[in-house]
């Protein structure tokens, strides 16, 4: 039975390690058998097997239990985290590199919840580029989750969204923004939007737009219902879009909800109208990496933080 003794000496291993050693241990992760590894890989099963090992000894510890499938053991799963890091910056600078030398600006990829898109996200965007034109902006909105999975990657550098435990992932650092709140909106031509103080007991005799189930969103509205007898509420539609939303409400007499933030910004549009009733959402903030210290990542941290008090404490 072989043993491993875990190196002390950090440097040590770290020098001998390579980038081969991390993608080759990805390969493996993910294909699963030391024999699909080795076809991937065009090895053949021994010599995958003899890479294995020596891998193992050289950081002085199991990585994988063997068995028909194999099996990351805690330190395999440290390892797929340092790989995933690395080679996620590799291929980044990489990109960066190719980038520069054509002549193309350096970039910030910035990932938002709606949240975060209606005020705070578009005026950081333009006073950082008044500051910074050379860095170019590519902003992706989705859920929280597939942001900081994303996060995590390498492939965004910045996630704005309404904080959770999520924000407390190990490698990750977060700093809050600003309190949001969920309120309801309707059509212009709402009847409700005609009645002066609204209750949320007038709001279950229409059908319902909702979040997505198992959302922050969704969570806090049921809550809110639960607690104002609209326990028997059921969404007639659930989708995340704005664009579906407002339209939708524009043209029937459904009822939705949204953050406060960004309801603010449609009714300033004219979209809908924001009824008086709301019920707590949470703190909206920024999530990035520890160990990342580029000068336009922390640069666009500092003017969201600058953009969110122009906003919320005016």
């Amino acid at each position: 039975m072989i043993t491993h003794t875990l190196k002390t000496d950090a440097v040590s291993w770290a020098r001998r390690l390579k980038i081969r050693h991390l993608e080759y241990f990805l390969v493996l992760k993910n294909a699963g058998t030391l024999s699909e590894a080795a076809r991937r890989l065009h090895m053949t099963q021994s010599a995958m097997s003899h890479w294995l090992t020596e891998l193992e000894d050289l950081l002085g510890a199991r990585l994988v239990v063997r068995g028909r499938r194999i099996r990351l053991t805690g330190e395999g799963e440290a390892l797929q985290r340092l790989a995933t890091r690395m080679l996620g910056d590799v291929v980044r600078t990489h990109e960066e590199l190719l980038s520069l030398a054509e002549g193309a600006p350096a970039s910030l990829n910035i990932g938002s919840v709606t949240a975060g898109i209606a005020y705070l996200l578009p005026g950081a965007i333009c006073r950082f580029q008044e500051d910074q034109p050379d860095v170019s902006i590519h902003v992706t909105e989705a859920p929280f989750s597939p942001l900081l999975d994303r996060l995590a990657t390498r492939d965004l550098d910045i996630v704005v969204g309404s904080m959770d435990g999520r924000a407390y992932a190990p490698g990750l650092a977060h700093e809050v923004l600003f309190e949001d709140r969920i309120v309801v909106i309707v059509g212009a031509a709402h009847p409700l939007a005609q009645v002066e103080k609204p209750v949320w007991a007038d709001l279950v005799v229409y059908p319902w737009i909702m979040p997505e189930k198992n959302t922050l969103m969704r969570t806090r509205l049921d809550t809110a219902l639960l607690e104002n007898g609209g326990a028997g509420v059921r969404p007639r539609i659930e989708t995340a879009s704005v664009v579906t939303i407002e339209t939708l409400l524009r043209q029937t007499q459904y009822v939705a909800v949204c953050s406060a933030s960004l309801a603010k910004h449609l009714q300033e549009l004219g979209l809908v109208r924001v009824l008086p009733l709301s019920t707590g959402f949470g703190p909206v903030g920024v999530v990035y990496r520890e160990d990342d210290s580029r000068a336009a990542t922390q640069a666009f941290i500092g003017m969201l933080r600058r953009q969110a008090e122009s906003i919320y404490t005016a």
